[in-house]
C-alpha cells in the first residue's frame, strides 16, 4: 500500500507510539488515546474514532500498532458492538449518541449485545411482539428476546420494539439503545449442544428507555433493523482474516499432521474448501469496505450463506481426518464464555458448533431469499399479512 493516505497515517502511528509508549502505558489509557487520535477505526469520520480516510488503510493501521506490541480492544468478545451496533450508531446517531456510545464501545469498556430475535419472530423479524409504549420522554418496554449472544456480559443492547400495532408490521417498529443494567431486565441461560451457554433468553418487564436513546425516527426501526442486519452478515460472513485463517487452516494443519488418513477423496475436498474459502476471503475484503461507511448491501447475506456452509463443510471434513479421535470431546461443562471461539478446543466442539452457523445472524433459508430477491431481482415470496394492521394478524 502507497500513497499519501498511508504516509500520514503511518507518520500519525510513529508520533503516537512516541507519545504513548505501549509498554509503559496502560491498556485503557492506550485505548482511549488512540480513539480520540482518529486510529481506532480510520475509515470513521474526525472526532469519532476515525479520519475520514479509506478503510483499506484500517489492515496496515492494526498490523502497525500489532507490531508495536500495542494492546487490542479484545474485539471477539465485543463483536455484536463493533460489527452491528457501531456503523449503525454511525449512520443514524444524533451527534450526541455517537459521543456517548462510541468511544466506551471501541474500547471495549461497554460491550453489547442484540435484542431482535423473539420465540415466535425469529426469520421473521418484523412479526415482533415487544411493545414500547411512550410515556413521556421514556418509553416503557415489555416482551421476551431470545437467542440472544452474550447477553450475560452486556451493559448495552440494540433493541427493535413494536411501537405501533395498528399498521403492518414492517410500519410500526421502533429502534432503541438500551441499558442491559435497568430494572426490568432479566437475563437467563440457554444450555446449548456444544455444553456451552453463549445464548440466552431475555425478559424485558418495564423496562424504561429514554427517548434520547431512540436511534432513528419513531416506526422507522425496520429501516434501521435492516442496516444492522446487513452489517451483521457482513461481520459474521466476511471477517478479516490472513490466507488459510480460520477453520481452513485448522483443516489444512490436520491435514499436513495425519498423513496416515490421507486418501483422494478427502485431498479432492480439501483442495476445493481450500480454493472456496479463498475466494470468500477475498470477497470479504471488498464488502468490508462498505461496512465501515455504514452501507452494507444485501449482498453481504451471500458472503453469510457461504460462511455457514464452508464452516460445517470443513468441521465435517476435519472429524473424518480424525477418524474416532474426532469423537472425542473434552469438556461437556455448561460455560458463559465472553466470545465464540470457532477455532479454539477439539474437533467435535467445532463440528457441533458449526451447526449454529447457519441459524445465528439470519438463517441460512432466509438470506437465500434475500440473495434471491434482492441480488439477482427474483420475484419475491407471496406475502399475505404484508399490508395487514400487525394487531390483526393471527398469533
Amino acid at each position: 500500500m502507497s500513497g499519501k493516505p498511508t504516509e500520514d497515517v503511518r507518520r500519525r502511528i510513529t508520533e503516537f507510539l512516541v507519545a504513548h509508549d505501549p509498554t509503559t502505558t496502560g491498556r485503557l489509557e492506550f485505548l482511549r488515546a488512540r480513539y480520540d487520535a482518529g486510529l481506532a477505526w480510520v475509515a470513521f469520520p474526525e472526532g469519532h474514532g476515525g479520519l475520514d480516510l479509506p478503510q483499506a488503510l484500517q489492515l496496515e493501521v492494526d498490523r502497525l500498532f500489532d507490531d508495536a506490541g500495542a494492546p487490542d480492544n479484545n474485539p471477539r468478545a465485543n463483536g455484536i458492538g463493533l460489527g452491528m451496533a457501531a456503523p449503525t450508531i454511525r449512520r443514524f446517531g444524533t451527534e450526541e449518541q455517537k459521543h456517548r456510545f462510541l468511544r466506551p464501545l471501541w474500547t471495549g469498556e461497554e460491550v453489547w449485545c442484540q435484542l431482535f430475535s423473539e420465540p415466535n419472530a425469529g426469520s421473521d423479524l418484523a412479526a415482533i411482539a415487544t411493545r414500547a409504549v411512550r410515556d413521556g420522554d421514556t418509553w416503557v418496554v415489555n416482551g421476551q428476546k431470545v437467542w440472544t449472544s452474550g447477553a450475560h456480559n452486556a451493559r448495552f443492547a440494540i433493541l427493535v420494539a413494536r411501537t405501533d400495532p395498528d399498521v403492518p408490521k414492517h410500519q410500526g417498529l421502533t429502534y432503541f439503545l438500551c441499558d442491559m443494567s435497568d430494572a426490568g431486565v432479566d437475563v437467563r441461560p440457554l444450555r446449548q449442544i456444544t455444553g456451552e451457554a453463549e445464548f440466552n433468553e431475555v425478559f424485558l418487564t418495564d423496562v424504561r428507555v429514554p427517548d434520547a436513546n431512540r436511534l432513528g425516527a419513531e416506526g422507522e426501526g425496520w429501516k434501521v433493523a435492516n442496516a444492522t442486519l446487513n452489517n451483521e452478515r457482513v461481520a459474521i460472513g466476511g471477517r478479516a482474516g490472513p490466507r488459510e485463517g480460520g477453520m481452513v487452516g485448522v483443516v489444512a494443519h490436520t491435514w499436513r499432521a495425519r498423513p496416515e488418513r490421507r486418501t483422494p477423496e478427502l485431498h479432492d475436498r480439501l483442495v476445493r474448501l481450500w480454493v472456496e474459502a479463498e475466494v470468500a476471503r477475498l470477497t470479504g475484503q471488498r464488502l468490508r469496505q462498505k461496512l465501515a461507511l455504514g452501507q452494507p448491501g444485501p449482498e453481504g447475506a451471500a458472503m453469510k450463506l457461504t460462511f455457514a456452509r464452508l464452516n460445517q463443510q470443513l468441521s465435517g471434513l476435519e472429524v473424518e481426518l480424525l477418524g474416532e479421535d474426532g469423537l472425542r470431546y473434552s469438556d461437556w461443562t455448561q460455560v458463559r464464555p465472553e466470545h465464540t471461539d470457532m477455532t479454539g478446543r477439539d474437533a467435535g466442539y467445532r463440528y457441533l458448533r458449526a451447526k449454529g452457523n447457519s441459524i445465528e445472524g439470519g438463517t441460512s433459508e432466509i438470506l437465500r431469499n434475500v440473495v434471491a430477491e434482492r441480488v439477482l431481482g427474483l420475484p419475491p415470496e407471496r406475502r399475505v399479512d404484508k399490508d395487514v394492521p400487525w394487531k390483526e394478524i393471527q398469533k
